[in-house]
């Protein structure tokens, strides 16, 4: 039987970079603030990799075969000076692109700068356009007119857009046409994704997910669509297109639809460990390489080795009982 991870099929194209591990958002999904309150002890200023340390192993991953960089956190729009890196990453030779996921409190003041450093693309995560239910999510006093101002601010800019909806049973699934209708006639791609048991605080229950299958079900019974062909190996979202129109939608899948034996990504947390699936339960330490004084060479060696030898398939074999094994938390990952 052929192995799915094999490597040879799963080349390593995409790194995701966590630039901080806050947020100015308490996201019940990610951050819930029974666990990340006030007083939760965030990392010291020496903890986190410096821009140099990011941009010396963004140039190491470039060498085997990363294109694509995403800016993620916590929040990446909180780290100082972050239009600063983005113009060193965006210059790195292999990099083809260079994106940010944001959840758009700040995206009206910073989305000029974030296009001239370099940034192509945003994802914004959106979970409802009911002001109750979003402060419900996002644990603060922040209202959807402040995501939408920086979405328009984002596109006036020049900014590539694509919304993120995490859907959870009765909490926002009577969201989802809504969402669709306003994102559609406004030309915007709309993302949904299945609600996933990210970390261990969120208290994930299968039974609270609704399926890529019942979001396609209730929107196709509204508005037709018609499937996309993937544009990259390895193309985490399953996309549609309204009949009629240029505006997709997608799909994220990892729980009832696994994509475990294309995934290209990498990822690599605020304090410089490397990870090598969303649900890893341990990193691999770089920032202590960085800082020991090893050599380029030997770093890179690390890293090919690390990626040729992983075995991650977690949302294939996740169970009732796996699903509460210690996993790191996506506020600390990134997305």
């Amino acid at each position: 039987m052929t192995n799915i991870l094999d490597t040879r099929n799963r080349p390593l194209c995409d790194l995701r970079i966590s630039v901080t591990d806050r947020c100015n958002f308490r996201c019940s999904y990610c951050m819930p603030k029974e666990v990340f309150g006030i007083d939760y002890p965030f990392m010291s200023k020496n903890e986190i990799l410096s821009f140099e340390e990011i941009v010396r192993l963004a140039e190491l991953f470039a060498k085997i075969g990363v294109e694509k960089i995403r800016l993620t956190g916590g929040e990446p729009l909180l780290r100082k000076d972050l239009p600063t890196l983005i113009k060193r990453l965006s210059k790195i030779d292999g990099i083809k692109k260079v994106t940010l996921t944001t959840n758009g409190v700040f995206l009206e003041k910073h989305a000029k700068a974030l296009k001239e450093a370099g940034i192509c693309q945003v994802n914004v995560s959106l979970d409802s356009l009911d002001d109750h239910v979003f402060m419900k999510i996002n644990n603060m006093n922040t209202s959807v007119s402040t995501v939408l101002k920086g979405i328009a601010a984002a596109r006036e800019a020049g900014l590539e857009v694509k919304v993120n909806m995490v859907v959870k049973k009765g909490l926002n699934d009577t969201d989802v046409l809504p969402m669709v209708r306003f994102f559609k006639e406004k030309n915007i791609t709309l993302r949904f994704i299945e609600y996933m048991d990210v970390g261990c605080t969120n208290g994930w229950n299968f039974k609270d997910v609704i399926s890529k299958k019942q979001i396609y079900d209730m929107i196709k019974e509204h508005y037709p669509m018609e499937a996309v062909e993937q544009d990259f190996f390895g193309e985490v979202a399953k996309r549609y297109r309204y009949k009629g129109t240029n505006t997709e939608v997608g799909f994220i899948s990892s729980v009832t639809e696994t994509f475990c034996g294309s995934c290209t990504r990498a990822r690599l947390s605020t304090d410089g460990k490397l990870y090598t699936c969303l649900f890893a339960s341990e990193g691999y330490d770089l920032r202590e390489m960085l800082r020991s004084g090893v050599s380029d060479k030997y770093i890179l060696t690390t890293i090919q080795s690390i990626w040729e030898k992983r075995e991650d398939r977690y949302s294939e074999i996740r169970t009732e009982e796996s699903h509460k094994n210690r996993k790191i938390e996506m506020s600390y990952i990134g997305g």
